[in-house]
């Protein structure tokens, strides 16, 4: 037990002094994916982004945004396996999104792209269908919602 707690002590003393500073830990990157605001297009998709969004970057309604993140999303369906019928058994489903972050006091707009490819199994139920491949959409915008935080996280250390 002794020993246990010595290694704990010594491993955070060993990070303490590297210079090692989590990316969370910067107050100003906390605070300002809290004050971007997030516009995406009028679709099903785009919907489902923007929700992935704000829940990620903890948007803060009350305050004035900082900052505006524009997103254009396109996204593409290809059918996997057949079956004897030549009906598909699974889809792929690839969503690329593109993204803008521009400054709202002005500056240098940054941007950026992610794609994102999830599968779903194809069903014979016409409900289970659509239900299947919602599922695979908000499983897509959930991913490029967290990759586009940490492309957003990277652009704000780095100005």
């Amino acid at each position: 037990m002794r020993i246990a707690a010595t290694f704990a002590v010594l491993s955070a003393l060993a990070v303490s002094a590297c210079g090692f500073t989590p990316m969370y830990a910067e107050p100003a990157v906390g605070s300002s994916l809290r004050r971007i605001a997030v516009t995406t297009q009028d679709d099903r998709l785009g919907y489902r982004l923007r929700e992935q969004l704000e829940d990620a970057l903890a948007w803060d309604r009350s305050a004035t945004p900082l900052y505006r993140l524009t997103t254009q999303v396109e996204q593409n369906r290809r059918s996997l396996g057949r079956r004897i019928d030549d009906t598909a058994t699974r889809y792929e489903l690839t969503v690329k999104a593109t993204w803008t972050l521009t400054p709202a006091a002005g500056g240098a707009p940054v941007s950026g792209t992610e794609t994102v490819t999830t599968t779903y199994a194809a069903a014979d139920q016409p409900y289970a269908a659509i239900a299947a491949q919602q599922d695979g959409e908000e499983r897509a915008a959930s991913e490029l919602a967290r990759l586009i935080r940490l492309d957003l996280m990277q652009a704000l250390l780095n100005p």
